[in-house]
Formats: structure tokens, sequence, C-alpha cells
């Protein structure tokens, strides 16, 4: 695209949105543009599973001697689990949320939620009375 707006003679923007509306979008689209096979929208529902952890920034970390992750500059401590005694030096995943909250994950399994500050919000393992 450079090259054939420098071959046209345009040295800047406002020239080169007005190249992109007037020749290259309608030659574009007589060129690719092709009718739909069938009527209605190509458009689905979602029905499958949570989108916010499909939609979150996803980091992978390794869990450090501490058993601790390390997330900017947070140290999310990671809480006991019935799976493991401890995750150290596991690859997990660090999901950060657009309100800022942070879940920690190794494979499918979430290990455990945090607030935006990287205090546990909650322990999925009940303490022995």
């Amino acid at each position: 695209m450079p090259k054939e707006l420098a071959y046209a003679g345009i040295r800047d923007l406002a020239a080169a949105n007005r190249y992109l509306a007037r020749k290259y979008l309608p030659a574009f689209n007589t060129e690719f543009a092709v009718p739909a096979r069938e009527a209605g929208s190509a458009f689905v529902p979602w029905i499958g599973g949570n989108l916010d952890d499909i939609l979150c920034e996803q980091i992978e970390r390794t869990v450090g001697h501490d058993n601790c992750v390390r997330y900017e500059n947070l140290f999310l401590q990671l809480p006991a689990d019935r799976y493991r005694c401890h995750y150290v030096k596991a690859k997990v995943r660090v999901h950060c949320y657009p309100d800022g909250r942070l879940a920690v994950f190794h494979g499918p399994r979430r290990l455990a939620d945090y607030n935006a500050e990287g205090k546990l919000l909650k322990s999925k393992v009940k303490r022995a009375a």
C-alpha cells in the first residue's frame, strides 16, 4: 500500500484518506466482493463458556521457589489445594481482566483469584477445625 500511495504522488494523510475512499476501496470491493449464497445472517449467539476468561489478557509465568507468581510489581501467593502441595517451577497462566482483577490458572484449573492490588480474594481449600 505505501508504494501505491507513493506512485499516486500522495504525501499527506488527508490525500491518502481521499485516495482510499475514492479509488482504492471501490476497486477493492469490485474485485473481491461476492454475493452471499444464502439469505440471513452469519452471526450466531454465543452459548459457550465464560467470555471473560477468553477475552482477558493472558500471560504465562513460572511459579517461584516461594510458591509465588510475579506479575508486574505484584507477588501472587498461591494457596494450598488438594491436588498439589506446591506449584514450584510449574507453568501457570495469569489472567488480567479489564476491571483489574487477576486469576491464576494451571491448565484448565483456576488456582486463585486476586483483586487489582494482588490480595487473595478467596481460598478454595477449607481448613480443618
